[in-house]
């Protein structure tokens, strides 16, 4: 019988920032095997798993932008940054016995398969893990907006935003020590603080469709399987 966690099926949203580890560039092997073992132990939880990895630890569309260059190739750019380390995630999976799937919302069928929402929800069914990369597959939107569109997609009860803090501050915690933590906060109120946990195409996407963000330490061991059980430190965005 699997074990009594919060929830049944999520999408986990980690930034391409979490997989650098202490590297200046690139993937740091011992942080993504680790990830991977921690998704591991949510499927044999019982819990089925999306996961969305971002692309800054490779590349950032907005850097171009920034420097005066064309936005749209900066964003294709940072859609196959995350190509990259979703195919990375796939084989730290793989070698530890975790089946997976990659999918792309930019057609490379020669690379990964491209984005059914049909054959991804076949995959889950399966205790298969569905990595969804390339964001939306459109420029001008982020990899939480792309989390988001696959969560209320595959019908996800919750959206796990693994970051480098233990939840949501009025501020920025690392610069601010006067900076509030919040337990709890419903959608409507990040979008009107303005607090910067995902942008506001996401939580608003999030909000419209109830779907639940659970905001929490990538870098604490176990963190994403401690909140499955209901226990760990994480800020839950949730409207009544």
């Amino acid at each position: 019988m699997a074990e009594s966690v919060r929830f049944r099926r999520v999408l986990l949203k980690v930034s391409g920032e979490a997989l650098l580890g202490d590297q200046p560039f690139g993937i740091d092997e011992k942080v993504i095997d680790r990830i991977a073992g921690e998704v591991g132990q949510a499927v044999d939880l019982g819990v089925e798993v999306g996961l969305v990895v971002g692309g800054g630890n490779i590349f950032r569309g907005m850097t171009i932008a920034k420097a005066g260059g064309n936005r749209v190739a900066g964003d294709h750019m940072g859609m196959l940054a995350t190509v990259m380390n979703a195919i990375g995630m796939h084989e730290a999976l793989e070698r530890r016995g975790i089946s997976s799937r990659v999918f792309s919302a930019v057609p490379m069928p020669t690379i990964c398969e491209t984005f059914s929402q049909q054959r991804a929800e076949r995959a889950l069914k399966r205790s298969k893990v569905v990595l969804f990369a390339g964001g939306t597959g459109n420029p001008f939107f982020t990899t939480d907006s792309g989390a988001a569109l696959r969560a209320a997609e595959m019908g996800c009860e919750a959206l796990f935003k693994g970051t480098n803090v233990d939840g949501i501050y009025s501020a920025d915690p690392r610069k601010d020590p006067n900076a509030v933590r919040f337990d709890t906060i419903s959608h409507a109120e990040v979008l009107a603080r303005g607090l910067q946990v995902m942008d506001t195409a996401a939580v608003a996407l999030a909000r419209d469709n109830g779907i639940p963000l659970v905001v929490f330490s990538i870098q604490e061991p176990n963190a994403f399987v401690d909140i499955l059980r209901g226990q760990g430190r994480a800020t839950i965005v949730a409207d009544e």
